[in-house]
């Protein structure tokens, strides 16, 4: 088993090393919209029953008509990293591949690994490569989809990619889902920041793409990742396993009838309110003098030689954003909640002794 990822959040430790109250730190280490939306009512019978079979139906009809999924009813899942820990399963059970293929065994029991290999554009969301690793299985980091190539049974594409921001259009993915289905393997795309730029999403085409898998974040764009919901989509076949595995009331009740109120709401008000916010982080990052290389707008990735020296900063400061330990002149910075939080970060950003 590879050891723990480090990834953003984590304020108690944080603020254990450098002193403060974790609810004094301003926390910019995550890619989640800092002003959530307000709550609709909850039905008490919700809080106090079971999740019945009809909540997780109106959920799943309000994702399919949000991200536009035609016949596909997304399957709502407690939250994406549930079901990245089930794509080695499901690729050793062969899902989407001939029977007459021996290099897999057509079994739910375990199986020798194979020989097959992972492709994983990176860098990237770190746990799809580790979730392979553990597993047994080679995994590549490529640069980019060229060199995704015939060797690879299945392929991970993050789209916007976290942290750098890189896009692909839909058209570029769907020539690499033919490329992958040409040789039985299957594309994993996680947009988990497509929210906010809802053309990049292949989710309109997915009815017409047998093997293509795609993971939505709910948490990240309404500003409720404590929430800890997702949503897969997925030919039948591989939503019902998915279900099978995560077994019965996989998501609380609380959290699908949220999913079923706020995804057939109006977002445009949202998407207007994170768009205000990114202009203000990126005022305040120019201002401090630092190089945007990239982001989306839930997050800003800034390379800088003295990126380990400013984290240090900022955290005395009680400003927590994110390192890498992969490339140690990278930070990523997310949003702030308002001006006056601006204000905070821009006057410790102009502290910092150059």
């Amino acid at each position: 088993m590879s050891a723990p990822i480090a990834h953003g959040g984590g304020i108690t430790a944080v603020a254990a090393a450098f002193g403060g109250r974790p609810e004094d730190w301003l926390d910019l280490s995550t890619g989640i919209n800092p002003c959530p939306v307000a709550l609709p009512e909850i039905p008490a019978r919700v809080w106090h029953r079971l999740p019945d079979s009809h909540l997780v139906d109106e959920a799943r009809f309000a994702a399919r008509d949000h991200y536009r999924s035609g016949e596909i009813l997304p399957l709502p899942v407690p939250g994406t990293q549930s079901v990245i820990q089930l794509l080695p399963r499901l690729l050793r059970q062969g899902v989407q591949f001939a029977e007459t293929d021996d290099r897999i065994a057509m079994t739910d029991n375990r199986v020798a690994v194979t020989d097959d290999r992972i492709a994983v554009v990176s860098p990237t969301y770190g746990e799809y490569a580790r979730a392979f690793a553990s597993a047994g299985f080679a995994v590549d980091a490529v640069g980019d989809l060229a060199a995704i190539g015939a060797e690879h049974r299945l392929a991970v594409v993050v789209n916007p990619n976290n942290p750098d921001g890189r896009v692909w259009p839909a058209e570029t993915l769907i020539a690499l889902h033919d490329r992958m289905k040409a040789v039985d393997g299957l594309l994993v795309v996680d947009e988990a920041f497509g929210d906010t730029d809802p053309a990049l999403s292949l989710a309109a085409h997915a009815q017409n793409l047998s093997n293509l898998i795609i993971f939505r974040s709910f948490g990240k764009f309404f500003g409720l990742a404590g929430l800890r919901l997702g949503f897969a989509i997925a030919p039948h076949d591989i939503l019902e396993r998915f279900e099978n595995w995560l077994g019965p009331w996989a998501v609380s009740g609380p959290a699908l009838s949220l999913a079923a109120s706020l995804l057939r709401s109006e977002v445009s008000a949202l998407r207007g309110r994170i768009d205000e916010r990114c202009a203000g982080l990126s005022a305040v990052l120019a201002g401090a003098g630092l190089r945007i290389a990239g982001g989306t707008t839930l997050f800003t990735l800034v390379v800088d030689a003295r990126a380990g020296d400013i984290y240090t900063h900022l955290c005395r400061h009680h400003i927590l954003v994110r390192k890498f330990d992969y490339a140690p002149d990278w930070l990523r910075f997310g949003l702030t909640p308002d001006p006056a939080a601006d204000r905070r970060l821009g006057e410790a950003l102009q502290g910092f002794e150059r």
